[in-house]
């Protein structure tokens, strides 16, 4: 058994939720809660695993399938899979790899790694370590001098994109983080973090990794002037002082040589005004549940965004992705590609790069299954034909929070 078996017990981790067992397991509750969390109720949390359980299938049977082909090309790269892994916050909390770990294992799987502002290493030590194309997720914290100055260095390291968020004038409202007093441990005086002793004493391989590590570093790729790296607890007030407005999003183009895709986009309104702002490609999410709570789902609101782009630019969705059949109803309804977060963050928490590497052959593995028993050779040949959408926006039927992977 090799030390990535081990580490991940296998054969156990089968899908993407034995992973997130794993990561339960091993993290702190005030850790795992940060990381698989939705904003207020948790409605749209919920809601974006709900709407791929109202997609069906329309298979083509008796259709011999010997090879399937899952590459796709997304802004002129072709990638191994339609599966990129989106910027998650500080990653560097869930494990000391981190992004770097992220980015390694995402380039070996012949994909996109997207790396937060929010984030515990390097820019450039994060492009270096994958073998594939990198972008950079921009929040304005800081403020422009600041964010000039990252994607000045996102340029120079060879990233190939930028991906700029836009659904986060303020952070969401995480009950999770309150009533767990996440920000206390992270920045709060030794006083504030003694009731999280219990917790951390209770899992002393990620406490010791943790301090080993060094613990709560500033971020690295928003460097105040005259103050230097900005302290991670900063991040959530920062950001309610730097909303993004389409006035930015023309600025950053004139800065950025590159390829902008605007992320947060849930309206065939917003995605007109992203391509009147020069975006290469739109993302249709709603953060995965974590901003404003009761929008719809990103499957609902993605044929929506699809017509109003009317193939002007590449549509990529994510949010609630947990299997390769997610991955191909989503490009059905006309997604060119798909974004998981929590997908790898909780194979990166269970084990590092290994965990990551895992989630992403589940993916592959899913994808492929699903395409022969579809009776569909290639992701390029997918289209609404093979799946039945009429139940989508129905909003009567009910799960459990078992049914919706939680």
């Amino acid at each position: 058994m090799t030390t990535a078996s081990r580490a991940l017990g296998a054969p156990r981790v089968v899908n993407i939720e034995d992973l997130r067992s794993l990561a339960q397991s091993r993290l702190p509750k005030v850790v795992f809660d940060y990381l698989d969390g939705g904003a207020e109720g948790e409605a749209t949390l919920q809601e974006n695993r709900r709407a791929f359980h109202s997609v069906t299938f329309r298979p083509r049977q008796a259709v011999a399938v010997s090879s399937c082909d899952l590459r796709t090309p997304v802004l002129g790269i072709d990638l191994a899979m339609p599966v990129l892994l989106a910027p998650v916050g500080y990653s560097r909390l869930m494990h000391p790899g981190g992004e770097v770990a992220a980015a390694q294992a995402a380039g070996e799987a012949g994909t996109v790694y997207t790396l937060s502002t929010i984030s515990g290493h390097r820019l450039e030590d994060v492009k270096a370590a994958s073998a594939g194309p990198v972008w950079y997720q921009l929040y304005l914290v800081g403020g422009r001098e600041a964010a000039e100055a990252a994607i000045a260095r996102a340029r120079a390291a060879g990233f190939s994109a930028l991906v700029v968020t836009v659904d986060t004038p303020v952070a969401g409202m995480r009950e999770r983080d309150l009533r767990n007093g996440t920000n206390a441990l992270l920045g709060g005086s030794l006083m504030a973090k003694i009731p999280f002793l219990p917790q951390l004493l209770a899992h002393p391989a990620w406490l010791t990794k943790f301090l080993l590590d060094g613990g709560v570093p500033r971020l690295p790729n928003v460097v105040i002037p005259g103050r230097g790296p900005m302290p991670l607890t900063d991040a959530r007030s920062a950001l309610a002082r730097a909303a993004l407005t389409w006035d930015d999003l023309r600025w950053i183009r004139g800065i950025w040589p590159g390829a902008t895709i605007i992320k947060g986009v849930l309206t065939g309104d917003d995605a007109r005004r992203a391509i009147d702002a020069g975006a290469a490609a739109v993302v249709v999410s709603n953060h995965g549940g974590r901003q404003l709570d009761s929008v719809a789902a990103s499957l609902q609101a993605l044929p929506e965004v699809v017509a109003a782009v009317n193939g002007q630019v590449e549509v990529l969705m994510d949010g609630g992705i947990r299997r390769g059949g997610d991955v191909i109803k989503a490009i059905c309804l006309g997604a060119r590609a798909v974004l998981v977060g929590r997908a790898y963050a909780y194979g990166l928490a269970a084990a590092g790069e290994a965990g990551v590497a895992r989630a992403l052959a589940i993916l592959r593995d899913d994808l492929e299954r699903t395409l022969r028993l579809l009776g569909c050779a290639s992701i390029s040949a997918l289209d609404r034909s093979y799946v039945d959408s009429s139940r989508l926006t129905s909003s009567s039927t009910a799960f459990t929070r078992d049914d919706l992977g939680h």
